[in-house]
């Protein structure tokens, strides 16, 4: 088994796809904070095509890690020099393993933050890209800001040694503005309607927080595009990480599995330059919102309806729940009935046909995706995938048997920490834990319904209400699977 480093690229066995570049000429011009399994086969993977197919020099990648569960990722990025291979898996079992170059260097910032700022104000670099998860952003449901969550206040206490993303983007942000450096574009890879939007009003009103002036110089200098982002990335464990590199053929510290079908629209609108996104395969577009909504509705939201149901009923993997004609009719009722009346086709994105092809994916049994992956932070992820669903079915119909099965089953998930089974998990909520915590000491149904910044209005519409509480007995009473099963007969006016 070869050692992955720069020294032994040319002795990596031939089965190793790889982009014909010299990355050692390569300076860096987009630095991403949060390298994470998700941003190494998405991001990464585009921008190495795209600097096979141009030739650039220019768009090399530094990766940053700021908090202290990425010392693993630093002590591999190290001894890696940066490469690590994406392995990319079809459902019909084909495999292809691709190395991927693009990051010559990893800044870990715990301990030496200002190495991350001094980089951040360099003037070649002229992107900041994010993947620092649906709730890093710190909005509330109503769109707004969290200027009293305490890394915000930690950062504008101490504003020139920021320790959060959008403090360290701010300061950096400071120090070009002072010496004259143009500003750089801040792009947010995370999965989030409008992410680019999000990210401009979280940093605005952090900024303006900080200093006026410096909000209104960031908001006439900086762009912050909006985009689309899909790829399937299932967690990484160590039995399966040597699991990989016994194929390989690499001895890869970190790799990467994936599924083989890759997307990413993306609204054009940099301020000081940018990758050819289009030669690597980025749809450029002036207007993201409409794929957004489709695959936020429908991949994001069917994800959000699977988890907890199927992880309650005792199951741990995606395409073995799909396997089960329960769970496949349930998901496939959701995006027929729930999700997909409220979207329209889009150029290059016909709905049936995208429908069709998410079953195929949550079906791949090679990358045996895992729904405990899907029921991390519920907290953060149900209002943004699923709320707006839950309201277009409330304003029209004043029900949704379904999704009040799902809010049902996620009350239950909070509070018991067993399955249908009787086997024990461990709930990782990582954003959204102080919100969820008053529910979680409560013994009413009725806290978790009521909290707006999670589902909106749904407690003021009397049917979902009584149907959400009917699941919730039943999941108590019978488990979650069961409750599925007997799903209509318990939401019917009779029972």
């Amino acid at each position: 088994m070869t050692t992955l480093n720069q020294a032994n690229i040319a002795s990596l066995p031939t089965s190793v796809s790889r982009g014909n570049y010299d990355r050692t000429k390569l300076q860096h011009g987009i630095a991403h904070i949060g390298v994470g399994a998700f941003h190494r086969a998405h991001q990464g993977i585009y921008l190495d095509r795209v600097l096979e197919k141009t030739g650039s020099s220019e768009w090399g990648l530094v990766g940053i890690g700021l908090l202290p569960f990425d010392a693993p990722m630093r002590d591999a990025m190290a001894a890696q020099n940066g490469l690590y291979t994406v392995n990319e898996l079809s459902a019909n079992g084909d495999r292809n393993v691709r190395l991927v170059q693009c990051m010559t260097e990893y800044l870990y910032a715990p301990g030496n933050f200002e190495a991350v700022l001094q980089k951040l104000t360099e003037p070649n670099i002229r992107i900041v890209s994010l993947t620092i998860t649906e709730g890093g952003y710190l909005m509330d449901n109503r769109g707004q800001f969290q200027l009293s969550h305490p890394s915000v206040q930690a950062d504008l206490s101490n504003p020139t040694q920021p320790q959060s993303a959008l403090g360290i983007i701010i300061e950096a942000l400071h120090r070009r503005r002072v010496a004259g450096t143009p500003a750089f574009t801040v792009m947010s890879c995370d999965n989030l309607r409008h992410n680019g939007d999000q990210a401009k009003k979280a940093t605005l009103a952090f900024a303006s927080a900080r200093d006026v002036e410096l909000g209104a110089w960031i908001e006439k200098n900086v762009t912050f595009p909006n985009g689309m982002v899909d790829r399937i990335t299932p967690a990484m464990n160590p039995e399966l990480r040597d699991q990989l590199n016994a194929k390989s053929g690499v001895n890869d510290q970190a790799p990467v599995i994936s599924e083989d079908f890759i997307q990413w629209v993306l609204e054009d609108n940099f301020v000081n330059g940018r990758p050819e996104w289009a030669t690597g395969g980025v749809t450029l577009t002036s207007n993201v919102t409409p794929y957004e909504e489709a695959k936020i509705r429908l991949l994001n939201g069917s994800h959000q309806m699977l988890s907890y149901p199927s992880f309650l009923s005792g199951l741990r993997r995606v395409d073995i729940a799909l396997q089960d004609p329960l769970f496949s009719k349930y998901i496939d009722n959701f995006l027929n009935q729930d999700s997909g009346p409220w979207l329209s086709d889009i150029p290059g994105m016909e709905l049936g046909g995208y429908k069709k092809k998410l079953m195929e994916r949550f079906g791949n049994s090679a990358i045996g995706d895992q729904l405990a992956r899907l029921c991390l932070d519920g907290g953060s992820k149900i209002p943004g995938f699923l709320l707006p669903t839950i309201q277009a079915n409330l304003k029209a119909y004043g029900r949704c048997p379904r999704l009040a099965f799902l809010l049902a089953s996620y009350n239950h998930y909070i509070h018991t920490n067993k399955d249908d089974n009787g086997d024990t998990y461990e709930l990782k909520e990582p954003n959204a834990l102080a919100l969820l915590q008053p529910i979680i000491e409560s013994s009413d149904p009725m806290t978790f319904l009521r909290n707006r910044d999670l589902v909106g209005d749904a407690a003021e519409f009397p049917e979902f209400v009584k149907e959400y509480l009917a699941y919730g007995e039943s999941i108590k009473a019978h488990g979650c699977r069961k409750t599925l099963e007997n799903l209509d007969q318990i939401s019917s006016p009779t029972h």
